[in-house]
C-alpha cells in the first residue's frame, strides 16, 4: 500500500451523461464540486438514467465556470445552459427519494434533451445540495447530504480490482466482451498501487489531505453492461460479478465514500488507509448491504 495514489478523477455534471476527467477537484460535503448537480426528469417526475436510456452514454456535458453546462450529443447542435435563478422547484424521484430541483429556465434546454432521447424530459438543477437530499439514513451520519448521485457523495474504484475482474471475464463465458474500461463503473476517484480487492477492507482513508469514510460496498446495476462509447449493452461485468463478487444479493464493485473533511484532491496524491474494517465485520462481507444497484450512475 505504500505506493497507493490517486490515478484519476471523474466528474459528471449531468447525471447519466459522459463525464470529465480533471486533474484536480474540490471535495464538498455532498461530492466533487460540479458532480451530478444536473438531472433529467421524465413526464412522471422520475429521474432518467442510462438504466432506461443507454443513449445517454453518448451525450456529454462540459461544466461552465458558473456551474452551468454545455451539452453535446450525436446529431445535435451544442447548447449551453446556465444555472437557473432561484424560482419554483419540481419534484424529482430518485429511488425512494423525492428531491426538489430547479428546472432550466430556457425551454430550449428541455426541448434539446427531449429531442435527443425521443421522450419528454426536463433538465433540472440541484440548487442547494446542503439541504435538498440526505444520504440514506441507514448508512448516514447526521447532516450528511448528497447530490443526484444514486446514494452517496463519491464512488471509489481501483485499477487492481478492475484488472482482476477483467481476468475473470477473460476466463468466463463472455470473454469476447473484455477487457472492460473503468468508465463502465462511472467512479468519482480511481486509486492505483493497491492489491486487487484491497478496498473491501477499508473503513477510513485519506486522498492527499482530504479524509473519507467508507459508507458501504457498491452494488452494481445494468448500467455497467453499457458500452460508454456506443450505448450498446452486453452481459459483462454483471455475469462475472455474479459468479465471483456476490454479497447479500448484490453484485459488488467499488466502495461508496462520504467526505469527512474538505479540500482539493489532485491526480497523483498519495492514498493512505487510516482504518480497516474490523474482522467480525469483514466476515459479514465488509459493510451492511444496501438496496441493489446503488452507486453514482
Amino acid at each position: 500500500m505504500g505506493n497507493a495514489h490517486l490515478h484519476s478523477i471523474h466528474v459528471h455534471p449531468v447525471k447519466a451523461v459522459r463525464g470529465l476527467a480533471p486533474r484536480e477537484a474540490v471535495v464538498e460535503p455532498w461530492g466533487l464540486a460540479g458532480d451530478r448537480r444536473w438531472v433529467l426528469i421524465d413526464d412522471g417526475g422520475k429521474v432518467v438514467t442510462q438504466r432506461q436510456q443507454p443513449r445517454l452514454a453518448l451525450a456529454a456535458a462540459e461544466l461552465q465556470p458558473d456551474g452551468g453546462v454545455r451539452l453535446s450529443a450525436p446529431g445535435m447542435e451544442p447548447l449551453t445552459v446556465p444555472v437557473p435563478r432561484p424560482s419554483g422547484t419540481v419534484p424529482a424521484e430518485l429511488f425512494r427519494d423525492k428531491v426538489d430541483a430547479v428546472p432550466a429556465e430556457d425551454e430550449a434546454a428541455h426541448a434539446w434533451c427531449s429531442a435527443y432521447l425521443g421522450i419528454g424530459v426536463r433538465l433540472a438543477y440541484m440548487d442547494d445540495p446542503a439541504t435538498r437530499r440526505p444520504v440514506d439514513p441507514e448508512y448516514a451520519r447526521p447532516g450528511e447530504t448528497v447530490s443526484f448521485a444514486d446514494g452517496f457523495p463519491l464512488l471509489l474504484t481501483t485499477t487492481a480490482s478492475l484488472a482482476a475482474l477483467n481476468a475473470l471475464i477473460a476466463q468466463g463465458d463472455h470473454a469476447e466482451e473484455g477487457p472492460l474500461p473503468m468508465n463502465r463503473f462511472r467512479p468519482s476517484v480511481v486509486v492505483a498501487g493497491t492489491d486487487a480487492w484491497a478496498e473491501d477492507n477499508w473503513s477510513r482513508l485519506a486522498i492527499g489531505e482530504v479524509s473519507f469514510r467508507v459508507a458501504k460496498t457498491c452494488g452494481r446495476c445494468v448500467v455497467t453492461t453499457t458500452d460508454q462509447g456506443t450505448g450498446e449493452r452486453g452481459r459483462e461485468p454483471l455475469y462475472s460479478l455474479g459468479r465471483h463478487r456476490r454479497l447479500g444479493g448484490k453484485l459488488v464493485f467499488g466502495q461508496n465514500l462520504v467526505p469527512l473533511s474538505g479540500g482539493t484532491i489532485r491526480v497523483g496524491d498519495p492514498v493512505r488507509i487510516l482504518e480497516q474494517i474490523r474482522p467480525e465485520v469483514r466476515a459479514r462481507g465488509g459493510n451492511r448491504p444496501g438496496r441493489p444497484g446503488v452507486g453514482l450512475v
